[in-house]
């Protein structure tokens, strides 16, 4: 029994910092080549934790042939366009000026469903609205909407907007953010005296409270227990 979990904490180490180097990217943003290695490595790594029989080593040396293959790849990848094209491939032009461009479409193999499905998920119901619409390489959809359909911005209507600034989470869930509140220039006579002006009763008693460059407080209680 204590061998199976020394096993299963060694791979999930191997595992969780070979996906750390592989870097900051969530599922559905990964390229085709990142996304296999990852497929890949779950599926290596599954062998040794079923079968105690079979040696550690088995599981640990694909994983990390993998991992060398793909931090080759990537290197390539920011060297060399061509392979990078010939890698995670190209972004594809799905619409040009308000019309589909088909022949892109049946490349990719989207319909038309998905293509509205995209659209709907950013606002966007009228495709003659769009100007253009790219398709990412990690199957995102870009648009670019026609000048006169995007949200007017206080900058063209000449109006003086505060910039909030970055919020930092200062009491996360009763715990006190000690690291955030040095960051942000503060100390605990400040906090404290945040939470007696909130009537917050202590620190366990507050679930969020945030603070912004310019000093806006963002400040959220525990529910109480009926």
């Amino acid at each position: 029994m204590a061998i199976a979990i020394i096993r299963t904490l060694i791979l999930y180490t191997v595992i969780v910092v070979s996906l750390r180097i592989m870097g900051k990217r969530q599922i559905g943003e990964l390229e085709p080549a990142e996304l296999v290695v990852a497929v890949l490595i779950s599926d290596l790594a599954a062998h040794p934790l079923q079968d105690i029989g079979t040696p550690l080593l088995y599981g640990l040396i694909p994983v990390l042939t993998l991992l060398c293959c793909q931090v080759l790849i990537s290197a390539l990848i920011i060297k060399s366009l061509k392979f990078r094209a010939l890698v995670a491939g190209k972004p594809s032009v799905l619409i040009r000026k308000g019309s589909i461009v088909q022949s892109e479409m049946k490349k990719n193999r989207f319909t038309i469903d998905e293509l509205a499905e995209q659209l709907r998920k950013k606002d966007i119901y009228d495709i003659s609205t769009v100007k253009y619409a790219i398709l990412e390489t990690d199957g995102s959809l870009s648009v670019l909407q026609y000048a006169d359909q995007l949200p007017v911005t206080p900058k063209q209507m000449n109006l003086q907007t505060d910039d909030n600034g970055y919020a930092v989470i200062i009491v996360n869930n009763g715990r006190v953010m000690e690291d955030n509140l040095k960051k942000m220039g503060l100390n605990e006579v400040w906090l404290e005296r945040q939470l007696q002006q909130r009537k917050a009763g202590g620190v366990k008693n507050v679930y969020l409270m945030t603070v912004d460059e310019n000093g806006r407080i963002y400040y959220e209680p525990k529910e109480q227990k009926a």
